[in-house]
């Protein structure tokens, strides 16, 4: 276990601009770098990309690490702090993505904000400064983790957000946390379909068929979908057959460091789609 620095100290603090301008984060001996993974609604025969979700790569010795194992080692009296600079970061690296415009998702863990005051003022801190970094509150998506929390609290936080203009979304819909509780509770937004949970069901046959009513409960609900994991042509094709507004995923994009240059062009939906067709007539000839 490590813990990275006198917590008397402020986020900004920790926060420093390298030669280009672009935002880092030192934590240890790691430094925390924004990436961003576009996120793209159907538009027609394209994918347009409409927002970016918002994530942190660890840098250790000039190396990237997995983001996983460098939160599972961080002290628990460490883990809001962290995170709160994490979020900082990806606010004020929003510039540096070079495309105007696009909605900014970022994680939320209410296991580790189970302070009521400490995770109040850190919402309330982060609308106040928004318009500095090319932002308002109607372009934040916070996305809700779906693990056990004190709902009480959760309620609280997701309120003030709301009460500020941004919209919530449950992560991880599908992966064995989600209840029909807790959509209820919090009436999301925006629910994002887990992409492992995505990838299995989409081996079977019938996959378009017990998809479908699931999309269309959830919009019923008032919710849009998401499905993020949208690594090969099938989990495409039977997303859209689904009916879902929002596709995340590596056939689409990867992850980028801020300062990357941003493809803005549309993606085809029928060249991403080109690789199932070959699968399919290379059956049909065997």
């Amino acid at each position: 276990m490590m813990s990275g620095f006198d917590r008397r100290r402020n986020v900004a603090d920790e926060i420093f601009a390298d030669e280009v301008g672009i935002e880092y984060g030192i934590y240890g001996e790691f430094r925390l770098r924004s990436v961003y993974q576009p996120i793209f609604a159907p538009r027609g025969a394209a994918l347009t990309a409409v927002a970016v979700e918002a994530l942190v790569e660890p840098h250790l010795a000039g190396r990237p690490s997995s983001a996983q194992a460098f939160f599972d080692q961080i002290p628990a009296e460490d883990r809001l702090f962290v995170e709160a600079m994490c979020r900082a970061l990806h606010l004020r690296n929003y510039s540096n993505i070079g495309v105007e415009g696009l909605d900014l998702f970022f994680n939320f863990n209410p296991l580790v904000n189970d302070h009521p005051g400490r995770a109040l003022a850190e919402i309330r801190l982060m609308g106040r400064h928004l318009a500095d970094f090319g932002l308002h509150a109607g372009m934040l998506v916070c996305e809700v983790t779906e693990q056990a929390a004190d709902d009480a609290l959760l309620l609280l936080l997701v309120r003030e957000m709301r009460r500020d203009g941004m919209r919530i979304a449950i992560d991880d819909f599908g992966a064995g946390h989600s209840t029909e509780e807790r959509v209820s509770l919090l009436s999301p937004d925006i629910i994002k379909i887990d992409g492992a949970w995505f990838s299995e069901l989409c081996r079977h046959a019938a996959a378009e068929k017990f998809f479908r009513p699931l999309v269309s409960t959830l919009h019923e609900r008032g919710a849009k979908v998401l499905v993020e994991g949208i690594e090969q042509a099938v989990h495409l094709r039977v997303a859209l057959e689904g009916g879902v507004d929002l596709l995340q995923g590596f056939l689409l994009a990867r992850p980028k460091l801020a300062g990357t240059i941003f493809n803005e062009n549309p993606l085809a939906i029928d060249a991403l789609l080109e690789p199932e067709s070959k699968v399919v007539q290379l059956h049909q000839r065997r």
